[in-house]
């Protein structure tokens, strides 16, 4: 069940694209705003165009000094730095909106004081081990990441990062984890883990079976609890349940917060089918709409905070997963406009659109009222947002939705351009549930192996 999705495979696919992949799936670092249609292909994808815009109102983690070296823990000789954690958590900070109480601030830093203590050991086990990364690799992933955030500028992507109290330095260190733990399990792991072919077999048949049946995008922040901490945990998971209702990033807080191993996935655990879920998990989910958040859920030795991101017919073709051909349609008010002045060039607008012959005019319609033209050839349907959904699959080509937007951020219609609908959904081959069923296996040894780290590590507080 907590098998990561973001997972090492045993194939031999560049370590570097890997390695982006699960930052761009795990990282809740960059908490980028973008446009409405940018931002559901890059939650769907992370692959498709995205424009920067920085809110006004970024809460800094005081004023970060890297020369200000402030020692927190010492990991088998070397230092991690308050000024370290400071960073980190700016990360998770930023992806918050700034939305974190004292005592929140508190149980955050010393979460990410744990994750980077793991960093150190992964890193320090990946030398000894003689398992290099190169620092020009490490700058590789980091333009990738700024290329897909940022087009290409990663001077952007640092100014960022300082502005919302982390560093290039930081994020470069998280990289340089990733990478090193991802080679040393590819070495140490991948090649003394095992499946059979009638496993896999045994699982296609158990998919066919269920053919048409429900299966449930779900993430999941997981905490482990004894009958002393249950209380404790109980507290903890009743201050993020909070933290998220209030705006706070999912992804962000499974990362620094959960104990499953799908903490570095986001708490991703993919489409799932309830009979593979613990029954308490099951019954809560059963009940759940797509973004509902519930918990805490007592199960397995812990509580678990569930999120349904999606749900789908198991091999059933979903008009939702249509791929979309749009063009975006937008136009700024000027401030200070009063509610009728905006009511009348919303309609002025909505009249302009509606004169449009097709796609083919959109820029030179657009263009005559002063509105801007975005397009993207990439869109799947269901990474929309969810109100959108329904009257996007109503367009004929053409044809636009509703006006959306407000009058601080403007106004914006979708175009539809072209639809390629989904002709059929088959089962998953016979090496893609075998490299599924080697991933769960990796991740459980991972998962030990990093405790055998942590019993033989010195570690020392400050």
């Amino acid at each position: 069940m907590k098998g990561a999705r973001c997972a090492l495979t045993k194939t031999d696919d560049s370590v570097i694209d890997k390695t982006v992949s699960r930052l761009l799936c795990g990282i809740a670092a960059l908490s980028l705003v973008v446009s409405p249609v940018a931002a559901s292909a890059q939650a769907a994808a992370a692959s498709n165009g995205n424009a920067l815009d920085i809110p006004a109102n970024v809460t800094i983690l005081g004023k970060s000094d890297p020369n200000v070296r402030k020692p927190t823990a010492v990991v088998n000789g070397q230092i991690i730095t308050g000024t370290d954690v400071d960073q980190r958590a700016a990360l998770v900070v930023a992806a918050s909106k700034g939305k974190i109480e004292d005592e929140e601030m508190q149980r955050l830093r010393t979460q990410v004081l744990r994750n980077l203590i793991d960093e150190t050991l992964q890193i320090q086990e990946a030398k000894a081990q003689d398992i290099a990364v190169t620092p020009a690799e490490v700058d590789q992933t980091y333009a990738r990441l700024a290329a897909q955030n940022f087009g290409q500028n990663v001077d952007a992507m640092d100014e960022y990062l300082a502005k919302i109290g982390s560093s290039p330095a930081s994020l470069k260190r998280q990289i340089l984890g990733e990478l090193s733990w991802q080679r040393l399990l590819r070495r140490n792991v991948a090649p003394f883990v095992n499946v059979s072919a009638e496993e896999v077999n045994e699982m296609m048949a158990r998919l066919e079976a269920s053919r048409g049946t429900e299966e449930y995008r779900l993430g999941e922040i997981w905490l482990a609890a004894t009958p002393e901490t249950r209380e404790q945990v109980l507290a903890n998971l009743g201050k993020i349940i909070e933290q998220l209702k209030q705006g706070g990033s999912f992804v962000g807080y499974a990362r620094q917060f959960s104990q499953s191993s799908t903490a570095a996935a986001g708490g991703d655990l993919g489409f799932v089918r309830l009979e593979m879920l613990p029954s308490e998990l099951a019954v809560a989910a059963r009940q759940m709409q797509p973004g509902q958040l519930v918990g805490p859920i007592e199960n397995s030795g812990g509580f678990s905070i569930l999120y349904l991101i999606d749900k789908k017919a198991v091999l059933t073709a979903d008009p939702r997963d249509a791929v979309l051909s749009l063009k975006q349609i937008s136009l700024k008010f000027p401030e200070g406009l009063s509610e009728a002045e905006a009511k009348a060039k919303l309609a002025s607008f909505t009249s302009a659109v509606s004169a449009m012959r097709g796609c083919g005019d959109a820029e030179s319609g657009a263009a005559a009222i002063g509105a801007e033209v975005a397009a993207n050839d990439g869109i799947v349907l269901r990474s929309l947002p969810e109100q959108l959904q329904p009257l996007l699959a109503d367009l004929q080509v053409g044809q636009t939705t509703p006006p959306f937007g407000s009058a601080q951020d403007g106004v914006s219609v979708l175009m539809l351009c072209g639809r390629d609908d989904p002709q059929t959904s088959g089962a998953p081959s016979f090496d893609d549930l075998m490299a599924q069923l080697e991933d769960d296996r990796v991740n459980k040894r991972a998962q030990r192996y990093l405790r055998d780290l942590r019993n033989d590590a010195v570690i020392e507080y400050n």
